[in-house]
């Protein structure tokens, strides 16, 4: 189980890595979604993999898990939703302005190419 969490993790870290270094906007949103669900499964994962236990300790439970990374967890999906929605629609305003969506700033030269 640990292993395939820990693959899940590399996989999105690196699908969000390579996304992050493209030239267009939609692209780079996408990467940095990628990149804050591996920190969520990374995060998720620090409190113990483990089924059927409960969260809070009782009298009746031996064990338990822990609640602290799962609250951690909700913080950021939130944190993120409301990141992603600022990121796409600042991206929506420079495309709307510079009917263009590239990421990159032009140099002197681009600038005069442009009607």
């Amino acid at each position: 189980m640990e292993l395939i969490v820990a693959g899940a993790v590399g996989v999105l870290t690196a699908a969000g890595v390579y996304l992050v270094l493209r030239l267009r906007s939609f692209p780079v949103i996408l990467g940095l979604t990628l990149l804050s669900y591996a920190v969520n499964v990374f995060l998720f994962s620090s409190g113990r993999l483990a089924t059927a236990l409960p969260p809070v300790l009782s009298k009746y439970a031996t064990d338990y898990s822990d609640p602290l990374p799962q609250a951690l967890v909700l913080t950021a999906i939130v944190i993120a939703f409301g990141m992603t929605a600022v990121l796409v629609m600042l991206s929506l305003g420079a495309f709307l302005e510079s009917d263009d969506d590239r990421v990159d700033i032009p140099g002197e030269d681009r600038m005069e190419e442009r009607p």
